[in-house]
């Protein structure tokens, strides 16, 4: 007899009435390679929002309805931040992992590299966490069984860490070094503030006034607040020697004002464009300064498996700002969507 399961499945492009929950879901079975996970808790992410909306365009069709890396499959089961326990193991593999608590890498890589680049995202391109069970490559459920961080913190933590994590390693972000970060309470910017803290960087953040001490309490040094004039000019004042780096999620007109800010050899690292994704800026303060100008997708295997030490070590502190039960999924998004909350936002089975 098939086992069922409530799962939060996305039926076509569009509004939350897109999404269903359904409570007659079929169990997955886990094949070569494989291990099933009952999903203890999980979280809400800008993908997850913008993958039912369809919002990501198609090249030379940017109002195209798609999925971050083109047309998707439905139905399709939401959801990229795993957190949970290993249920069973598929055929031919040992029965060591089950039982173990992990931490679920979402990524769908290009080939088995360490280096490899995401070419598609759990809760996109295959089903995702937003159910009771998931299947998942065994290699990508990593053991956290003795880190100190609850469930709720460990589903925080793959996308919107492992991209934060995939800019600073790519912009090679030492200790000692300055950097500032903006949309700094974000998922990906609060997650910024506490990896780059955790390595010894010193941060400086930008943000609402709103939510000035909860980026402070991160790990931010010094926080610039944009609704307290020029940000720019802000940046200036409280760091007049320069930075070493930029980790940005926020892209739009800033960049040209912010630039001339980055010291010699400096590196302006960005995997987001919410305040705007077309840019102009002075080339001349690029390349007289030999700035490098990294674009960063998500993570790699490399990158997570950083990560992995980190919450094995619970060197950072993922903040929750909301729970909600998966039947109200929908809620979630919209809490999610409003903006409001710094932190994340975790569904529970």
């Amino acid at each position: 007899m098939e086992r069922t399961m409530t799962a939060a499945v996305l039926t076509r492009h569009g509004g939350p009435d897109a999404l269903q929950v359904r409570d007659d879901w079929p169990v997955p079975v886990p094949g070569e390679g494989e291990v099933l996970v009952r999903v203890t808790a999980a979280a809400v992410n800008n993908t997850d929002i913008w993958t039912r909306e369809g919002a990501y365009g198609l090249p030379g069709q940017p109002d195209a309805l798609a999925g971050w890396r083109g047309p998707l499959r439905f139905p399709r089961v939401q959801g990229g931040d795993i957190a949970g326990v290993v249920d069973a193991v598929g055929p031919g593999a040992a029965r060591e992992p089950v039982g173990r608590r992990v931490l679920v890498d979402p990524a769908i890589y290009r080939d088995g590299g360490p280096h490899a680049p995401p070419v598609g995202l759990l809760g996109s391109e295959a089903d995702g966490g937003f159910a009771e069970h998931v299947v998942v490559p065994a290699d990508q459920a990593h053991d956290v069984t003795a880190s100190p961080l609850t469930d709720e913190q460990l589903a925080c933590l793959p996308v919107a860490y492992g991209t934060a994590m995939g800019m600073l390693e790519r912009a090679g972000l030492r200790a000692g070094e300055t950097v500032l970060v903006t949309g700094a309470s974000g998922g990906v910017g609060l997650a910024l503030v506490q990896l780059a803290a955790a390595r010894g960087a010193h941060v400086v953040a930008v943000t609402s006034s709103a939510k000035a001490d909860a980026v402070a309490e991160a790990g931010a040094g010094r926080v610039v607040t944009r609704d307290a004039g020029d940000v720019a000019e802000q940046v200036r004042s409280v760091v007049p020697s320069g930075l070493d780096a930029v980790a940005d999620v926020a892209g739009g007109p800033e960049l040209a004002a912010l630039l001339p800010l980055v010291r010699d050899d400096g590196r302006w690292v960005i995997a987001g464009a919410v305040a705007g994704p077309v840019v102009s800026f002075d080339l001349r303060r690029l390349y007289l300064h030999n700035i490098a100008l990294i674009g960063s997708s998500m993570h790699t295997r490399e990158h997570f498996a950083k990560l992995v030490d980190t919450a094995r070590a619970g060197a950072i502190s993922p903040r929750v700002a909301g729970r909600h039960r998966l039947a109200a999924v929908h809620e979630a998004q919209r809490r999610f969507r409003e903006g409001r909350h710094v932190g994340k936002i975790v569904v529970l089975p």
